[in-house]
């Protein structure tokens, strides 16, 4: 049978099929066509970039930390330069471990040093760097540079690592940096796009102390560098780079050796002292004992170390000047002595009777003279330490008047020292109890409350910073300066210096008869009264007030006895002073915890200080270790020129320093020295 096709339908068919795939072609070249024009027109910009970026990588140069010095360019804070062992978590091709075992048969890599990198990579993100080893030898970098091909993902870097080569001196007010954590990070997430470009590369900043806040100033400018990379990532040469600019130097007014005088003067014992320059504000030291070593933070503390330093009974890492707060214990009364003048509420010449106590209500307020000091007027009050003058004096003028005209002096308020973290302390009033306190019965205030205030104890609570700075304003008649540990910055590029903190605080109105019916009493306590041991012999006239602080409460029909009680339940003892006497060039407090007498234990570490300041004389070893032991009252060693006095820490520093730099301040005026060596020593409060 014969078929019979209709070839016009064939043919069509054929055609539409054609014209199908030829439509599809197009269709195909089309959609190329335009994709080329997307990539090579509207793209281009933004892929010759990309393009661009996969053979040039930028750099950033991390630039070196500025320095830290003292008044005389002795140097705190520095850096230096070392091999460090890094990984690169998501770079390594296996695990991180089998890594690390395999890299210990190459190296040394201690279990402290797997603690430290497994901290590190808890905080971290897996693309960072991270160290395992730091400080290696040329050997050590020699050795793993021979093997490196076997470890991907790990490499030698030189990286900068601060020092501070007083160790352990000054730690408190220097701080120190570590590694940026994460919460860290995220906080510089807040900062504006320069400063977080400013950061670009940086693994380290300041945590405490003036590293921590004068960050920005010690930092510096992050350049950068454009590298040519090969395909592997190899870098094949240098494009352009932008040079870092170094961090400025930081210029203290701090004197290192008057630093680390008061910190040997302290030996063990704990406490805090501030000297500073009643007119301009400077600090020049800023002492809290126990110290540590900052260096122990740089690289990373240690556990065993962290532990040591954190569960210590003595509290190293309390910075005790700036956070510690305490009783002003007799210290206050000079300060109450001029709220009684400045209310009316005493004259000079006006005295009352001391039996020995004070009645108020059925509770008895105790003199610490047994049998009282019989009459008692202002000059009096001070110079033997009259409690039952000030009992009076507190009850007479009420919390709320005591804390309007002590406020001015700064008690209770915060400094604006150039640290982070000062507290307030307490400076007690109705109101202030009203916020302390949620039950109303708490919140109450009740008469008897404010009898021991004027003595400087209840709920009064002030740092030896606020102290100082009270004193300061005391001595310089009223002018008020805030506190400062920087004198100025030196821009390291310019040379220029800019100094810091010049502008003085709003004074305290103060009239000049009360002023010097206090600051001539205050003579008198160094003259013949409580502290008049400890200035036995001094070639200047100094001003000073002893304190001695509860610790706990006792109660009413015991006598306080500390042979009975734990060391650290035992009082305070405290002073305050400013020399000379006729022209203040120092004002210092202090505190010696649980040391008792504020003249046995506190008033000869002032004497040395002002011994030092005033005259350029460092006490003998002998002499340290009569205060170190509180048995100072001794006869005074001829004290040695400061030049053969030097801290060891320090000498190599000195020895490079022209010997200008070694005095200190001139020595006071001999017209306003007064003999004193005849002064019968008083009693010690």
């Amino acid at each position: 049978m014969t078929e019979i096709r209709n070839l016009e339908r064939e043919l069509s068919r054929f055609r539409g099929r054609l014209l199908a795939a030829a439509l599809f072609v197009l269709l195909a070249f089309g959609l190329l066509a335009a994709r080329l024009v997307w990539l090579q027109v509207f793209r281009y910009e933004d892929l010759s970039t990309q393009a661009e970026a996969n053979r040039i990588s930028v750099v950033p140069i991390v630039p070196n930390r500025g320095l830290i010095v003292d008044r005389n360019g002795v140097v705190l804070a520095t850096n230096y330069s070392a091999y460090t062992l890094e990984i690169t978590p998501s770079k390594v091709e296996s695990e991180l471990e089998p890594t690390i075992d395999a890299l210990s048969q190459v190296l040394d890599i201690q279990p402290r040093d797997r603690r430290r990198f497994k901290r590190l990579l808890d905080e971290s993100k897996s693309f960072e760097s991270l160290p395992i080893r730091t400080k290696l030898t040329d050997e050590e970098v020699a050795r793993f540079m021979a093997q490196r091909f076997r470890f991907p993902g790990v490499d030698v870097r030189a990286r900068l690592f601060r020092n501070y080569p007083a160790g352990e001196s000054a730690s408190h007010l220097l701080g120190y940096i570590g590694r940026i954590n994460t919460a860290e990070k995220q906080a510089m997430e807040e900062w504006d796009d320069d400063a977080q470009a400013n950061y670009k590369g940086t693994d380290y900043i300041g945590k405490l102390g003036l590293e921590q806040s004068y960050e920005r100033e010690l930092h510096g400018v992050t350049g950068f560098e454009e590298i040519e990379t090969s395909a592997g990532g190899r870098a094949v040469r240098r494009l352009r780079s932008h040079a870092a600019t170094p961090g400025n130097t930081l210029v203290l007014s701090v004197d290192m050796k008057l630093q680390q005088l008061v910190e040997q003067l302290y030996g063990d014992r704990r406490g805090a002292l501030v000297a500073i320059v009643p007119r301009s504000g400077e600090l020049l030291a800023f002492v809290s004992k126990p110290t540590f070593d900052p260096n122990l933070f740089v690289d990373g503390i240690d556990a065993d170390s962290w532990r040591e330093l954190n569960e210590s009974i003595d509290k190293p890492l309390l910075n005790r000047a700036l956070r510690g707060t305490y009783p002003p214990g007799s210290t206050y009364k000079p300060f109450m002595a001029l709220v009684g003048l400045a209310t009316g509420k005493r004259t000079p010449q006006q005295a009352i009777s001391d039996p020995g106590y004070f009645w108020f209500g059925n509770h008895k307020f105790r003199d610490d003279k047994e049998g009282g000091h019989g009459m008692v007027d202002m000059y009096r009050s001070i110079v033997q330490s009259c409690d039952t003058y000030y009992y009076l004096l507190a009850n007479e003028l009420g919390v709320d008047v005591m804390a309007q005209h002590l406020a001015p002096f700064g008690f209770g308020q915060l400094t604006g020292i150039d640290l982070e973290g000062e507290v307030r302390g307490i400076l007690p009033s109705t109101d202030w109890k009203r916020r302390a306190y949620r039950k109303p019965e708490q919140q109450r205030w009740y008469a008897g409350e404010t009898i021991s205030l004027g003595i400087g104890q209840g709920y009064n609570s002030f740092t030896i910073l606020q102290l100082a700075q009270a004193t300061a304003t005391l001595a310089a008649g009223g002018e008020r300066h805030k506190p400062h540990l920087v004198k100025e910055v030196l821009d390291v590029v310019s040379g220029q210096r800019r100094p810091v903190g010049t502008q003085p605080l709003p004074p305290v109105a103060i009239k000049p008869e009360h002023l010097a019916v206090v600051r001539h009493a205050l003579v008198g306590v160094n003259i013949e009264g409580t502290s008049a041991s400890a200035f036995r012999g001094a070639g200047y006239v100094a001003a000073g007030k002893t304190g001695t602080a509860q610790v706990v409460g006792i109660k009413q029909n015991e006598k306080y006895n500390a042979a009975k009680m734990a060391e650290h339940l035992r009082d305070h003892a405290l002073y305050t002073a400013y020399a000379p006497a006729d022209n203040p060039r120092i004002a210092v407090a202090l505190v010696v915890e649980n040391a008792g007498f504020g003249a046995q234990s506190a008033a000869p570490i002032v004497r040395r200080v002002f011994d030092y300041w005033l005259q350029g004389l460092y006490p003998t070893d002998e002499d340290i270790a009569a205060v170190q032991q509180g048995q100072a009252t001794a006869p005074l060693k001829p004290p040695l020129p400061v030049a053969q006095r030097l801290p060891v820490a320090l000498a190599a520093v000195a020895a490079s320093m022209p010997a200008a730099a070694l005095a200190p301040a001139a020595a006071g005026s001999a017209a306003a020295a007064r003999a004193a060596a005849s002064a019968p020593a008083g009693a010690a409060r």
